[in-house]
């Protein structure tokens, strides 16, 4: 299929949009930055802002996509570089580390956004919720893989949650080190393996 240019114009918008969104969001927050503030990011007209995003929640939303799909990436891109199924659900805890150094860092975009929005928007609520899920499913099925149990599962994926609050709340990048140690303590003793 050709895409037209018309058409190739709007999705150049659309990524455009998304990315100075995506950025002013998760430095300033979602609450405070507006659609003159998306517009004047992006460099681009509010006619052309509103034709790609009717409303402000269709623009989080719309970053909220991204954000899990990068997430994703992010996450399975650690866990498949280890072959070992311990070390793979430990990875995770690994690419926090990873992330939690970034200078830009500044906590899940997901808690983020339902803190700040969720009260007041079930489409931001949900997207949170389906965000979270899916990741308790992911590490249900590492865990799986690795011989531990659904309790298992659900006790490391909230040591990765409490991790990404810790280190953007205390402002400490050890929570991560220190949710793997805690996963290695909780794997060894539900396994037997240490």
């Amino acid at each position: 299929m050709v895409l037209r240019s018309s058409t190739l114009s709007n999705m150049e918008d659309r990524e455009v949009i998304l990315s100075a969104a995506k950025s002013a969001f998760y430095a300033r927050g979602y609450a405070s930055v507006g659609m003159d503030d998306i517009r004047d990011a992006a460099g681009l007209s509010l006619r052309r802002l509103y034709r790609e995003f009717p409303s402000k929640e269709s623009v989080v939303l719309g970053v909220l996509g991204e954000l899990h799909e990068d997430w994703e990436a992010g996450v399975q891109g650690a866990v498949n570089a280890e072959t070992d199924p311990q070390k793979r659900v430990l990875a995770i805890y690994d690419y926090l580390a990873d992330w939690f150094v970034q200078d830009d860092f500044r906590g899940c975009g997901f808690i983020n956004a339902f803190a700040e929005l969720g009260a007041n928007s079930t489409a931001v609520a949900q997207i949170a919720r389906d965000h979270k899920a899916s990741f308790q499913a992911y590490v249900r099925t590492l865990v799986a893989d690795a011989g531990g149990s659904e309790r298992l599962a659900s006790q490391l994926a909230i040591l990765a949650e409490g991790a990404q609050t810790t280190a953007a709340i205390a402002g400490t990048m050890d929570a991560a080190a220190d949710a793997r140690d805690a996963a290695v303590t909780l794997i060894g003793a539900a396994t037997g393996h240490r």
